[in-house]
């Protein structure tokens, strides 16, 4: 994935809660797709993930995930993924 710009990271935050994002790190991201070859990842609309993701922004608070998708953010309720989920996910 390629960096975001600071300037947008800083006006970009969750569409739910208002909490600031930023990108995930590579530990989270490689937990976060280990968890979707598992088969075992469900977005908040319940569907299933599948393949793997390049990119994604996490809430600050550690309780969203949105991913990027050929470089384009989804940040849309629907398209975020719960970190409650993951038994495994490194606390921020």
């Amino acid at each position: 994935m390629s960096k975001i710009d600071p300037r947008l990271l800083d006006m970009l935050v969750c569409p739910v809660s208002k909490v600031a994002l930023t990108p995930l790190s590579s530990t989270e991201l490689g937990v976060l797709n280990h968890n979707i070859q598992a088969g075992s990842v469900l977005s908040v609309d319940g569907h299933m993930l599948k393949g793997t993701i390049a990119g994604a922004l996490q809430t600050i608070d550690g309780k969203v995930i949105y991913p990027i998708r050929d470089g384009i953010m989804q940040l849309l309720p629907e398209e975020g993924i719960g970190t409650a989920q993951f038994s495994d996910w490194p606390r921020r």
